[in-house]
């Protein structure tokens, strides 16, 4: 596995504008995760002890992703979902995934990124860190 081209969120949003309930959405909301220098442990849990990360290796399993989307879109007021995630050996900066929800209100488009991107994170994908 090597990892992939990013998407070009420009276009993912003239698509979704497009989209044949576009006319329902009135909010779109992106996420970007990218791979940073400071370990996971540190930033969740405080921990001290962590040495800096140098990559990350990371892959996943698609009919989970593809569940979690499946969920995503019976949301309240969701209309638009969209999922890129890379793959392999990532370096710092590096993204690792594009999630893109469209709905009806803020509240709705916010609920439904949140619940996504944790799904996803915690239940469809591996991220190894790589350190010096």
């Amino acid at each position: 596995m090597s990892k992939q081209p990013s998407p070009s969120m420009d276009q993912w949003l003239a698509e979704a504008k497009t989209h044949a309930d576009a006319k329902k959405v009135g909010m779109y909301l992106v996420h970007n995760g990218t791979v940073r220098e400071t370990a996971k442990a540190m930033v969740r849990n405080g921990a001290t002890d962590t040495q800096p990360v140098t990559g990350m290796y990371f892959s996943y399993d698609a009919a989970k992703v593809e569940q979690a989307i499946a969920q995503a879109r019976t949301c309240d007021g969701i209309y638009y979902v969209r999922v890129w995630l890379n793959e392999g050996d990532l370096a710092l900066q590096d993204d690792i995934m594009y999630v893109l929800i469209g709905g009806d209100t803020r509240p709705h488009v916010i609920d439904a990124l949140q619940q996504l991107v944790g799904q996803i994170k915690n239940e469809c994908v591996v991220e190894s860190e790589l350190h010096a």
